[in-house]
């Protein structure tokens, strides 16, 4: 007897497609930010209040979790906000966001960094594809 299986393919959301995309990229984020810190004097130059070419400041580090919050905050409001304004706030969020990730690679990059930003890039252009063709309905 030769049965066939398959597997069920479940229809997912796209509100939960994008929180997934945005949790993954903050993961990725966090996880780049703490391998910076095993690079030859990273350690130090944070002792001497110093990153990249930033005083650490209490001003600094505001914006620095500013910068990491929005992210953070949209793996929920993406399943949270109504369609049509989620679709926007995706969509302009991620865009945003691109430059940011790609600052990271000022100044010494390593493999490591590139490769991250990379897929950080990737995972923003997945968010602002998906948040674009949002499914219609017809009313």
């Amino acid at each position: 007897m030769n049965t066939q299986t398959s597997f069920e393919d479940i229809k997912v959301n796209v509100k939960l497609k994008l929180a997934a995309l945005w949790a993954s990229l903050m993961f990725l984020i966090i996880y780049i930010d703490y391998f910076h810190l095993y690079m030859p004097g990273m350690i130090e130059d944070i002792l001497k209040e110093k990153v990249f070419v930033f005083d650490i400041t209490q001003g600094f580090i505001t914006a620095a979790l500013v910068v990491v919050t929005i992210p953070a905050l949209m793996i929920f409001l993406s399943v949270a906000l109504p369609a049509r304004v989620n679709r926007l706030t995706n969509i302009i969020i991620a865009v945003v966001n691109i430059p940011l990730m790609l600052f990271n690679l000022a100044g010494v990059a390593w493999v490591h960094m590139v490769l991250g930003a990379i897929i950080e890039v990737v995972l923003l252009g997945l968010i602002i594809r998906y948040a674009w063709k949002w499914p219609r309905i017809e009313t």
